[in-house]
């Protein structure tokens, strides 16, 4: 039996709409996923995740993150970590690769894995294929990624082919490991389904940073090894905005169409319409809480700051499109006042409306493409943005 099923129900283009259906439970789809990096989705409550307002049916966290702290053993301990977060909706955790990446010079890396000094206490620590599935076993994500090596898309050619055959060996290793560690019952997370495994899923990572050529091999690699999903690594990490789409038009629709297509790491609103106008299904992004945070509202008009003077006597909503909690109760001079203030609740209502804005555009992608009408809903909702009427 399958750990998860992928049924694609209309398409308009290259555009799909579909239904990935995990061992807790189904995740309409193309889906924004919020990120929880240390089992947290920064300044909100998973009450509030659940809610008829976001409806968020599946979280990341992250490996790197929770290896270092609280430690595996805590998370173990408290049989996983859905019950030490007390989440229990999908879950997927990014392998860490990406973390030690951007470390820089601070991590050295080899065949065996990655050695790097702790950001948390500076002590030297060891990530490998093998341990970053031993992590995410003891996590019980209901979506483990492989362990990969991450090259941006500007990195030059020979550089990146060593890369990408890196990520190659490193995918491997790591659905071996995977497969030992499901067969040893390791996976503190394992839900009895009816028609599925109730084994975790595991994704593999297309790499090749801004090369075509060397993209196409690394699809063929990784489909080779076989995985439940494949996803595209490596972009919105500096490269211009053409090049990501560039690669993603040329990889997504070559990748397997009766599988899960993930763009990691993006993006914007309009970064994820014209993704799934490549082909794409399921992404997450730090963007509306990290933004949120520092006074940054998305909204259908496009961006919004907060702390600008001309918002402290308007008595709007963030988005009167909007029909989330917040843009139905506060205005944006309330909202100015407390970010100026300093108050707490500043970040949690903007992190709330920019999640409801990501969540309801994902809707409205969605309901497009059942619709036949994606075209329609893509070109009015870029004009809209473009039109920038604040």
């Amino acid at each position: 039996m399958k750990a998860l099923r992928f049924d694609v129900d209309a398409k308009c283009g290259e555009a799909r709409a579909g239904v990935l259906t995990t061992r807790r439970g189904q995740i309409e789809t193309p889906v924004f996923m919020p990120v929880g990096t240390a089992g947290t989705v920064k300044g909100i409550r998973f009450e509030e995740l659940e809610s008829a307002d976001l409806d968020a049916k599946i979280i990341l966290g992250n490996t790197y993150h929770l290896w270092l702290r609280p430690g595996v053993d805590v998370i173990r301990a408290a049989g996983g970590l859905h019950r030490f977060i007390g989440w229990d909706r999908a879950l997927l955790t990014d392998s860490g690769g990406f973390q030690v990446w951007s470390l820089g010079a601070l991590r050295k890396i080899s065949e065996e894995g990655t050695e790097f000094r702790s950001h948390v206490d500076g002590s030297l620590r060891f990530l490998s294929p093998e341990v970053s599935m031993e992590v995410q076993a003891a996590l019980g994500s209901d979506i483990v990624m492989v362990f990969d090596e991450c090259a941006p898309g500007q990195t030059a050619h020979d550089e990146t082919e060593r890369s990408m055959n890196l990520t190659a060996r490193w995918a491997k290793r790591s659905k071996d490991a995977f497969e030992r560690l499901q067969t040893a019952g390791a996976d503190t997370g394992h839900v009895q389904t009816k028609d599925l495994s109730g084994r975790q899923a595991l994704f593999g990572i297309i790499q090749g940073a801004g090369h075509l050529d060397l993209r196409r091999i690394s699809l063929e690699q990784t489909v080779n090894i076989g995985f439940d999903g494949y996803a595209i690594g490596g972009l919105s990490v500096g490269e211009e905005k053409s090049l990501m789409f560039e690669v993603i038009a040329d990889v997504a629709p070559r990748m397997p169409k009766d599988a899960p297509r993930y763009l990691m790491g993006v993006g914007t609103p309009e970064d994820l319409v014209e993704a799934v106008a490549r082909g794409i299904d399921m992404f997450d992004c730090v963007l509306p809480t990290r933004n949120g945070r520092t006074g940054q509202a998305f909204t259908s008009r496009g961006k919004l700051n907060i702390k600008n003077a001309q918002w402290a006597n308007d008595s709007r909503p963030l988005d009167e499109a909007c029909r989330c909690s917040v843009c139905q109760r506060h205005t944006r001079a309330y909202l100015r006042h407390l970010y100026m203030s300093g108050e707490m609740l500043a970040s949690i209502l903007l992190t709330h409306h920019n999640l409801a804005f990501f969540l309801d555009t994902m809707r409205g992608v969605r309901q497009s493409i059942r619709s036949g009408d994606f075209p329609k809903f893509r070109r009015e909702f870029t004009e809209r943005l473009d039109a920038n009427g604040e």
